[in-house]
């Protein structure tokens, strides 16, 4: 009929997107008290630091075994800023930048998928030149020759070559930024303290950071003094004269 423009019907694909959109969400970074971090960061040099912290806090807050180094020889320390993906559809998260700041941990719930990739050389590259400490993904990361050359670290479940599907649907959504998460079987809320090394990972809650260093110092110090008794050729009866347990 002439004066009438027909309205084109979106393809499966342009609905799917429009939906997509709805579902990418992005909170703000948290406030985070610089001062309560900065100890921790400067235990960089204990040795089994994630033992430590976590015997500190009895063995809780301590991530799956398999979420283990995957790149750099680098430990990292710092708060976390949270992604939290959708199971079956892992779409890249370069949406994370526009709230991560020097120093912030990338922390990534991908459901433990490890067909996928949800981390590549991209996103190294660009953490690495925004200053952020590293990632550590419930999930699989690739291309972790370029992160090694750019002393990047990352702790992940799994490494493999496929991408995700983002480079071919355009998508990177759903998404959402910065709301509590689980990965590695542990609660992680935007703000907490993260902690990885090439033992593990262990997660300390914003709220309990001075309480947790102040033990997590004490146990570094007693071990540190434990080492160098036995080093100086203790048996267990000095050892356990001396300290009361081992």
């Amino acid at each position: 009929m002439e004066g009438v423009i027909a309205k084109r019907t979106q393809t499966p694909f342009e609905t799917l997107q429009e939906v997509s959109r709805l579902k990418k969400k992005i909170h703000p970074r948290p406030d985070i008290d610089e001062r309560l971090v900065r100890p921790f960061r400067e235990m960089e040099d204990v040795l089994s630091l994630s033992c430590v912290v976590g015997d500190a806090m009895e063995r809780c807050n301590i991530m799956h075994p398999d979420i283990k180094p995957r790149a750099a020889d680098k430990k990292i320390i710092g708060p976390a800023i949270t992604v939290k993906l959708t199971a079956g559809d892992i779409v890249d998260c370069l949406a994370v930048y526009q709230v991560a700041r020097p120093g912030d941990v990338i922390v990534i719930d991908a459901f433990g998928e490890i067909e996928t990739s949800i981390w590549g050389g991209l996103m190294s590259g660009l953490a690495h030149n925004g200053g952020i400490a590293g990632a550590v993904i419930d999930g699989s990361c690739r291309d972790t020759d370029e992160a090694r050359l750019l002393g990047f670290p990352i702790s992940a479940k799994s490494v493999g070559p496929r991408a995700s599907h983002t480079a071919y649907s355009g998508r990177q959504e759903p998404i959402e930024i910065n709301a509590p998460i689980v990965c590695g079987g542990v609660l992680v809320r935007p703000g907490d303290l993260v902690i990885a090394d090439e033992i593990g990972v262990v997660v300390v809650p914003s709220d309990r950071l001075t309480e947790v260093y102040k033990l997590a110092r004490e146990q570094a110090d007693r071990e540190e003094e434990t080492r160098r008794a036995i080093m100086a050729g203790a048996t267990v009866e000095d050892l356990l004269a001396r300290f009361g347990r081992i």
